[in-house]
């Protein structure tokens, strides 16, 4: 039949046709049919482990917007991965993941690499997942992956593929346009320009969807109109209002009385791209002050339909702010105080706070800050304010070893671009052989290790238990620029204050990747 093509050549179009042609795997005896005639214009980027492969793919998929395409290795590589995929799930990030399987015909015999019930073992965090009952399927099986990834909430999908589906016959795939966007309903979109309108005191609360949705300047816009207070959402992944702003007050931290507590005086408080609230600890009373109204947008209607009082309103961010900016004026009122600034530091003692103050100082304007250090989030929040769009991403699960490959994944996917990537010394060895992939592609990415000897984030932990010693936290005796240097990316370590700056900005200035071990207080 002069029409028919085979799976892998109508799989490769597809992806092809969706600009899919970054392909993150580590190969298995089970995918290697897929890359027979593998074209010459799509890039394999090979990560050391599985869980790597993913959180690169999580970064490049953020870092471009599209779908990244993500190839494991059967139920073991698919294993190893799951702790980067359910951070792909949280973090709202598109991917298709592939998965070899055995050949069909020997499933039967339970042979050796096979994935038992393979498309349930990623659930539930993977927003759809199938093995095709027909190799004929799997084409449309991968396009029907690809745009519910897309579709909003955004998410990863998974398709199991057996060994000897890639080479047979099929047909043509035709590629169709599918809507990503969920527009909110009209008549409570209008009660909540209204109520922002008559508010006596409202705060916005910016989330990660907010970059997602590439609403930076509609959140400013809003604010501004109402003067609002904005507080960042607890334990937000991306940054989606400038921290140097007036109208900025802070974070919030993951408990219900702090929340409460920081928003105590606004009579309405709205929520954009965040749920409301991700708690980290019990807690009891209100959800919000007593007197203030709560509502919601958000473009995932599962997490709209916990939210505790209130409004919840299931839409894009971007068609929802469009209204709201069209609303009736708002009464008069004075802006809040604006945050105060944190005081300079003098380098003694010699702490992650003063090294994220010399960081803010020295690193090039519009690089882009991947952070996965727990302990230092705080002295984050304080001593290096994110003030450009997109130049920030972390994880939204708390599951480690996402940031190192996360930064990865994102200098391939805006080439040219300073990448910082900001480690804990616990976080990093999650994933450190993701440094072998930078050296590889030399990437241009700054790897800043704090270096503090423990898990300082569960140490920290601990005391909200009572724990005076808190077991499995010592990390002594690890040589972070040894390790580097072993997988090709040369490092120094800091020990004192008068070496910091130069070290940062050598590092900063580089074109390959470099790492720079901070040994604090």
């Amino acid at each position: 039949d002069a029409m028919k093509t085979t799976v892998r050549d109508a799989t490769i179009n597809f992806m092809r046709e969706v600009g899919m042609t970054t392909i993150f795997g580590n190969p298995g005896s089970t995918e290697l049919p897929m890359f027979r005639n593998f074209p010459d214009e799509f890039r394999y980027v090979l990560g050391l482990q599985e869980s790597v492969v993913v959180g690169m793919a999580d970064g490049y998929a953020q870092a471009t917007r599209n779908a990244a395409m993500v190839n494991l290795h059967s139920a073991a590589g698919v294993g190893h991965a799951l702790g980067n995929l359910f951070t792909a799930y949280k973090n709202q990030t598109p991917m298709v993941v592939t998965a070899g399987q055995q050949a069909r015909s020997i499933l039967p015999f339970e042979p050796f690499l096979f994935a038992e019930r393979a498309s349930e073992f990623p659930r539930p965090y993977v927003k759809w997942s199938i093995e095709p009952t027909r190799a004929e399927d799997v084409p449309a099986a991968i396009a029907r992956a690809y745009h519910i990834a897309m579709q909003a909430p955004q998410g990863p999908t998974f398709v199991s593929v057996p060994v000897d589906d890639w080479d047979k016959e099929c047909d043509p795939l035709e590629v169709t346009t599918v809507s990503r966007q969920v527009r909110g309903d009209a008549s409570l979109l209008a009660a909540l320009a209204e109520a922002l309108a008559t508010a006596r005191n409202p705060a916005i609360v910016v989330g990660a969807g907010l970059s997602r949705d590439e609403c930076w300047d509609e959140a400013i816009a809003l604010a501004e109109r109402h003067k609002a207070a904005v507080w960042v959402a607890p334990m937000a992944a991306r940054a989606g209002f400038p921290e140097d702003h007036p109208l900025f007050q802070g974070f919030l931290t993951a408990g219900r009385e702090p929340i409460v507590a920081s928003l105590e005086g606004h009579d309405l408080v709205l929520v954009l791209g965040a749920p409301t609230f991700i708690y980290h600890v019990e807690g009891f009373g209100p959800h919000v002050p007593e007197g203030a109204r709560l509502f919601q947008i958000v473009d995932d209607p599962d997490m709209a339909s916990w939210i505790p009082t209130g409004t919840a309103i299931v839409s894009s961010l971007k068609p929802a702010l469009a209204e709201l900016l069209q609303g009736p004026n708002p009464i008069a009122r004075t802006a809040p105080a604006p945050r105060p600034v944190a005081d300079a530091l003098p380098g003694l003692p010699f702490n992650d706070a003063y090294l994220m103050q010399r960081m803010a100082a020295l690193r090039p304007k519009g690089s882009i800050i991947v952070e996965e250090a727990p302990s230092t989030r705080g002295p984050m929040h304080d001593h290096l304010p994110i003030v450009e769009r997109d130049t920030f991403y972390t994880c939204a699960s708390g599951g480690l070893g996402h940031g190192l490959p996360a930064s990865v994944g994102v200098a391939l996917g805006r080439p040219g671009e300073k990448v910082i990537c900001l480690l804990g010394d616990g976080s990093s060895m999650y994933a450190i052989q993701g440094l072998w992939t930078a050296a590889q592609l030399r990437l241009p990415i700054s790897f800043i290790i704090v270096n503090n000897g423990g898990y300082e984030a569960l140490i920290n932990f601990g005391r909200v238990f009572g724990l005076q010693q808190t077991v499995g936290t010592d990390l002594s005796g690890l040589d972070f620029v040894s390790i580097a240097q072993g997988q090709g990316v040369p490092g120094v370590r800091v020990n004192r204050a008068e070496d910091l700056d130069a070290a940062l900005t050598h590092s900063f200035g580089a074109q390959g990747p470099t790492l720079v071990e901070v040994v604090v207080d």
